[in-house]
C-alpha cells in the first residue's frame, strides 16, 4: 500500500529506505496517540460538517467509521496498516479502506502538522493531568506522615555537618510543600497545552471557512491558539515546558530519595526500612540495600536533563515546523511514564520509612543546641555578637554544658510546622486541574 503522503513519486527501493529512515519510531510512539487522534478527528470532522465542507451524510459517516477505530484501540486489537508511518495516516488509511471516498475526504482543511499538535496538546493534558493527581497524593501522604512524626526530633545538618535540631514531621513536610510548589510548574506547563492549534494548518491557516472556535469547544480546550504561526511554534515550546515540569518534579524525588538513602545508612542511621523494600548482596548477607530509592534518585535526575535535551533538538530552527521536532517524542514520551512510575513508587515506599526514636541523646549531637543558648543570652539581654563568642569559647575550651530546653513556635519550625497551610496550598494547586 502506498503512503499517503507518497504524491506521484514512485516507491522505489530508495523512497522506501528513505521513508523508514524518516518515519523512525512513530509507528510504535504514535500508539499512545491514537485515541487522541480519534478524538481530534472527530472534532474536525463534525466542524467540517458543520461549515458545509461535508454533508450531513458524510459527516455522519465518518463519525461511525472513527468510532469503530476507537473500539479498536479501547480494545486493544488496533493494528497499524501497512504504509503507515504515523497513527494520522494509519486512522485515515483505515477510513479509506472502509468508507472509500468518504474516508479521503477527512482531511480536509487540516494539515499534519496541526494534526500531529492538537494529538500532542491532548495527550500532554492528560497526562499532567493524572500526574498531578499523583504528585498530590504523595505530597498528601507525605504531611500525613509529618503530621504522624511531628515530634519525633531528628538532626539537622547543613554541609554534612551537624547543625541545629530538627523533627521527622519537619523533614517530611519540607518536601510535601516543594511538591505542591512543583504542581505550579505542572500548571505553567498544563495551560501551555490547554490551547488547540487545531485549523492552524502548516502554520499559515486556510482558506476554507472553518470554524476554529467550535473545534475548541469540541475539544475542551481553555482557549485555542490564535495566531497560526505561533500554534506551530509551541510545537517543541509545549513538549520543553511540559519536561520542565518533569524536571521539577523529577528533582525533588531525588533529593527525598537521597535522604532516604543516606539516612538508612549505619553512619547515619536514621530510618530503618522493612527488608521486602531493600534488597541484599550477592555476597555480603548482612546488606539491605536501598535499590528502590537509589532509582527513583537516578531516575529523578535523568528526568533534570530532559529540558536540555529538547532545547538541543530545536537549536537555531527558524519559524516554522521542520521534522527535528518528531525525535523528541523519543524522549518525552517514555519521560512521562517514567515519573508517574517514581511517583507512584515513592507514594507506596515512604510510608514504610521508619523514624528511629532516641537520636538527639547521642554524643555526637551535643552541640544541637548552641543556637539556643545564644538565643537565651540575647533574650537576656547579651548583644548577640556577644553572646555568640561566649558560647563558641565554651565550645573550644570544652565547657559547653546546655541549659536551655530548645523551643520554636514560629510558623515552618519544629514546634509549628505549619502543616496546615501547605494543605491549603496544595489544594489550590490541585483544583486548576480537577
Amino acid at each position: 500500500m502506498a503512503t499517503l503522503w507518497a504524491g506521484s513519486n514512485k516507491q522505489t527501493d530508495n523512497a522506501q529506505r528513505v521513508q523508514a529512515f524518516t518515519a523512525g519510531t512513530d509507528a510504535t510512539l504514535d500508539l499512545v496517540l491514537a485515541p487522541y487522534d480519534v478524538q481530534g478527528s472527530m472534532a474536525h470532522v463534525k466542524m467540517l460538517a458543520a461549515v458545509g465542507l461535508l454533508t450531513q451524510e458524510e459527516g455522519k459517516t465518518l463519525l461511525v467509521g472513527l468510532q469503530n477505530v476507537l473500539a479498536t484501540i479501547n480494545a486493544g486489537t488496533f493494528v497499524m496498516p501497512e504504509g503507515a508511518e504515523d497513527i494520522h495516516s494509519a486512522i485515515e488509511l483505515l477510513l479509506t479502506a472502509e468508507l472509500g471516498n468518504v474516508g479521503k475526504k477527512i482531511h480536509t482543511a487540516r494539515s499534519r502538522n496541526d494534526q500531529v499538535l492538537t494529538d500532542l496538546k491532548l495527550f500532554f493534558k492528560a497526562e499532567l493531568k493524572a500526574l498531578a493527581s499523583q504528585v498530590g497524593t504523595l505530597a498528601q501522604t507525605l504531611l500525613t506522615l509529618s503530621n504522624q512524626y511531628a515530634h519525633i526530633p531528628m538532626p539537622g545538618y547543613t554541609h554534612y555537618q551537624v547543625a541545629m535540631p530538627s523533627s521527622f514531621g519537619l523533614w517530611l513536610g519540607a518536601y510535601a510543600e516543594a511538591l505542591a510548589e512543583d504542581l505550579w510548574v505542572l500548571e505553567a506547563a498544563y495551560k501551555l497545552a490547554d490551547k488547540n492549534p487545531l485549523g492552524s494548518a502548516a502554520g499559515y491557516g486556510s482558506s476554507f471557512p472553518i470554524d476554529r472556535a467550535l473545534t475548541t469547544q469540541l475539544l475542551g480546550f481553555g482557549s485555542l491558539h490564535y495566531n497560526s504561526i505561533n500554534a506551530q511554534m509551541s510545537r517543541g515550546k509545549t513538549e520543553k515546558a511540559v519536561a520542565n515540569a518533569l524536571a521539577a518534579v523529577g528533582a525533588t524525588l531525588a533529593r527525598l530519595a537521597g535522604d532516604v538513602v543516606l539516612f538508612a545508612s549505619q553512619n547515619y542511621g536514621f530510618v530503618t526500612m522493612p527488608a521486602a523494600l531493600a534488597t541484599g548482596s550477592s555476597i555480603m548477607p548482612h546488606k539491605k540495600n536501598p535499590d528502590v530509592f537509589e532509582l527513583v534518585r537516578a531516575r529523578g535526575n535523568r528526568l533534570q536533563a530532559l529540558p536540555a535535551t529538547l532545547a538541543f533538538v530545536q537549536t537555531n530552527l527558524h519559524t516554522g515546523y521542520h521534522r527535528d521536532l518528531q525525535v523528541m517524542k523519543e524522549n518525552i514520551f517514555p519521560a512521562l511514564a517514567d515519573m508517574a512510575q517514581c511517583v507512584d513508587m515513592m507514594a507506596w515506599a515512604m510510608p514504610q520509612v521508619a523514624p528511629v526514636e532516641g537520636l538527639l541523646g547521642q554524643d555526637i549531637y551535643k552541640y544541637l543546641g548552641t543556637v539556643e543558648e545564644i538565643n537565651s543570652l540575647v533574650v537576656a539581654g547579651v548583644p548577640f555578637r556577644d553572646a555568640y563568642r561566649q558560647v563558641a569559647a565554651t565550645v573550644e575550651n570544652g565547657t559547653y554544658a546546655p541549659e536551655s530546653t530548645p523551643s520554636y513556635t514560629h510558623i515552618g519550625s519544629v514546634g509549628n510546622l505549619g502543616n496546615a497551610g501547605i494543605r491549603a496550598q496544595l489544594d489550590a494547586a490541585l483544583a486548576i486541574f480537577l
